[in-house]
């Protein structure tokens, strides 16, 4: 009775005229910057971040949410139409999408994609609602050590798993936490890092960062391969878009597969929807019968991938509300949002604002339905927008970054802030780091240091709490154990790679 009970308090927040507002324009606008490559819902969760200032809590992080999971609708269109992957996490429907698009299959694959995504999108949803309160009164027992020693492994996690390099996502990790101590310590009155700048006594603004890093960063990165608008618009029809029985036979297995996959790695920390979807699609190729059809337009290589980034996007919320430890750079800058607006993430979240949770669970429901009726309709529109000459694209888009920076306090160092940190996200990809470790660092190193000196008051500055508590130190343990993994790993690759060279 309890489930329903609030489900139908989730209801009530998500059917209001504003939550229905905010969560169509979320996901409207996820579909949009899916569809346009080089910008990613990463970029425009950054982008958009200032608008949550004016905005109640639930709707702001009901929008920015639908952006997320819209992005994750969007990001196939492109993919399988003009071999332009939106997101990360599409560029896997480019292998199976572009063909099948080439043999005349494209209203197929798109239809295949949008109800794969929509099952996915069910899955996560199902776990969100049914494990999230759960691990949430599990943690109610959780102190400062405890949350501490989660804190250290989430960040861990997301440096040394889902990163290419993970020396270089573990660089980034501890940059964002010098980034995270830079203001007035709370504990002395003193400043940090702020050299006299009066701006800098309240610390670095996350929005401003957030905006900077991913936004400005990506519209300097893209404008070096600016290319005319040579898209030319497909007419689809509906008839088109109706698989055949063979279809529907070989995409149920892949659809549940790739749930299973999606919801699973969603969960971890610093895996997210991309790696998500590379695994499914692995993990089809392997177990396929004929795996030689990979590549040429097998349609399981699209749904597959398709529910697991879907079902990944749904159950990265897991961690994020009910620990307190976002699941990929995306909910970090959600956990953000709820920060500034005074909500402490955490498993007290669920219990203290139960309207907060089950609205925003209930809103991916109304949101995946949203997007299951306004996908197919809207792709003849996605695809005259992408006809938009670039030169045109991406100025506006830095004209509106830089607006809503101002926005914030009225202030010009805030631009000039935020465009610091574009030039070093930038700069970053040009030597292949990874801004978005850099984030959670940044959204996770006040709360550590603040569990941290927390512990230590209990201890009386016995560092060895940390280890007498079970919990915190099987917790630590862990984190010891992946560190030692992946240095097994990395020495193992390099003694292949030199027993082959």
């Amino acid at each position: 009775m309890d489930i329903l009970a609030n489900l139908a308090l989730g209801f009530s927040v998500a059917l209001s005229l504003s939550a229905l507002s905010y969560c169509a324009l979320g996901v409207t606008l996820g579909m949009l910057i899916g569809v346009l490559p080089g910008i990613g819902p990463l970029a425009t969760v950054g982008m958009l971040l200032p608008l949550t200032y004016y905005a109640p809590p639930n709707e702001a992080i009901i929008m920015l949410a639908g952006i997320y999971y819209g992005s994750m609708y969007g990001g196939s269109t492109a993919a399988i139409l003009l071999n332009l992957p939106g997101t990360a996490g599409a560029a896997v429907a480019c292998l199976d999408g572009y063909p099948m698009t080439q043999k005349g299959r494209a209203g197929v694959a798109l239809f295949a994609t949008t109800i794969a995504s929509f099952f996915g999108g069910m899955v996560g949803i199902f776990i969100l609602a049914a494990f999230a309160p759960v691990l949430a009164r599990l943690a109610l027992s959780f102190g400062s050590p405890e949350y501490f020693a989660l804190m250290v492994l989430g960040l861990l996690a997301a440096a040394l798993v889902g990163g290419a390099s993970p020396a270089r996502s573990l660089a980034m990790v501890l940059l964002g936490l010098l980034f995270g101590i830079v203001g007035t310590d709370v504990n002395s009155g003193y400043q940090r890092y702020t050299f006299g700048i009066p701006q800098l006594g309240d610390g670095l603004n996350l929005v401003i960062v957030t905006t900077g890093l991913f936004g400005i960063a990506e519209v300097i990165n893209n404008a070096g391969r600016i290319r005319k608008g040579s898209v030319k618009a497909l007419d689809i029809s509906w008839r088109s878009m109706l698989p055949t029985r063979d279809d529907w036979r070989r995409s149920v297995l892949p659809a549940i597969r790739g749930s299973a996959v999606g919801s699973t790695l969603g969960v971890l920390p610093g895996t997210g929807a991309a790696l998500s979807a590379f695994v499914a699609y692995a993990i089809e190729r392997r177990s396929a019968r004929n795996p030689e059809r990979f590549g040429q337009g097998a349609i399981e290589g699209i749904v597959a991938p398709e529910a697991a980034n879907n079902s990944a996007a749904q159950t990265a919320f897991v961690p994020t509300l009910s620990l307190g430890i976002p699941g990929d750079a995306i909910v970090a800058i959600m956990l953000g949002a709820l920060i500034l607006h005074g909500v402490t993430p955490g498993p007290r979240l669920i219990s203290d604002q139960p309207e907060l949770f089950w609205g925003l669970t209930v809103s991916f429901l109304i949101g995946n339905l949203l997007l299951l009726i306004l996908n197919l309709p809207l792709i003849g529109l996605w695809v005259r927008i992408l006809a938009i000459p670039y030169g045109i694209l991406y100025p506006a888009i830095l004209i509106f970054i830089c607006v809503g920076v101002y926005s914030i306090n009225n202030s010009t160092f805030d631009v000039g802030v935020a465009i610091l940190f574009g030039l070093l996200g930038y700069v970053m990809r040009l030597f292949r780091f990874s801004p978005a470790p850099l984030l959670l660092g940044l959204v996770l190193g006040p709360l550590l240091e603040q569990n941290m000196r927390r512990s230590l008051m209990l201890s009386r500055g016995d560092p060895w709490i940390f280890f007498e508590r079970p919990l915190s130190a099987t917790i630590l343990a862990l984190a010891a154990g992946l560190i030692l993994f992946m240095l097994v790993s990395s020495f193992l690759r390099r003694r292949r790679a030199t027993a082959e060279g």
